[in-house]
């Protein structure tokens, strides 16, 4: 398997995969999304593989979400159609994190922002850093998640913390998001992996078919947002081609206030 922006290795029953663009604090790009689709099938089909760890490289960034830098006035990358039209196969992502019939622990080792809050909320458990940060930026990018990370992030923290979250996109502490419920644990930065993998070892001692029939389970109470989540990934890819949704995406390049007043009028 070749990759470019993603990390991957097995060892003793774990599949670990990092997202391995450092210098742009793990946001991703069309490639890397594919390369994290590309791993995650892999230790689907891999009947050794019985838990996946997914992290950042790095100690500042777990994942930002989506790179603006490579967002042009129709999406990411060069292909209109791909990802149900934004040019990044978000939605195939979110799929195979879910679908997968072996738990997928995020271990998030600085900032979770944005799309990377998104996958971080998808997976199965999530094991903070102490200096992790977790935040959505969508309003303010021009941008938004209106499936899994919105209607399932209210099943998890309760309607009135996703609509703050998504409305005011403010940050929030490890602590303040294992509060939450966003958040199973809060180690020391250097314990992260470690901790990661000592769950993966406690899961990879139970049944297999238990842990895969318990997934199956927790997943059919939410499955109709993959549904809201489909209409909400082609409503983005007309939202972007939009003067307002280039105004998020330029603000942010250019390292100004954005300014989204006279889409009011």
């Amino acid at each position: 398997m070749e990759l470019t922006d993603v990390l991957y290795k097995k060892e003793n029953g774990m599949a670990i995969i990092t997202i391995n663009r450092p210098e742009v604090y793990n946001a991703f790009r069309a490639q890397t999304v594919r390369d994290l689709i590309s791993c995650f099938r892999d230790a689907w089909d891999d009947n050794r593989i019985g838990v996946v760890i997914l992290t950042g490289t790095g100690e500042k960034a777990f994942c930002t979400g989506g790179d603006q830098k490579e967002k042009g006035d129709s999406g990411y990358g060069s292909s209109g159609g791909l990802g149900n039209g934004i040019g990044l196969e978000v939605e195939a992502l979110h799929h195979v994190i879910r679908a997968i019939p072996k738990p997928v622990i995020a271990a998030v080792n600085g900032y979770a922002i944005g799309g990377g809050h998104v996958l971080h909320v998808i997976c199965d458990l999530t094991i903070a850093s102490e200096n992790a940060i977790f935040g959505q930026t969508g309003p303010k990018v021009g941008s938004y998640d209106a499936g899994f990370g919105s209607a399932y992030l209210s099943r998890i923290v309760g309607e009135k913390k996703a609509r703050e979250i998504w409305y005011l996109c403010e940050k929030y502490s490890a602590q303040e998001a294992k509060e939450m419920g966003l958040v199973n644990k809060i180690v020391p930065q250097e314990e992260l992996m470690d901790t990661a993998k000592e769950w993966a070892e406690k899961i990879l001692e139970k049944s297999p078919t238990a842990i895969r029939m318990l997934k199956y389970s927790f997943n059919a109470d939410s499955a109709n947002i993959e549904g809201i989540s489909q209409l909400s990934m082609g409503s983005l890819a007309m939202f972007y081609k939009t003067e307002e949704s280039a105004e998020g995406r330029n603000a942010f390049i250019e390292k100004r206030p954005v300014d989204f007043k006279k889409f009011r009028a």
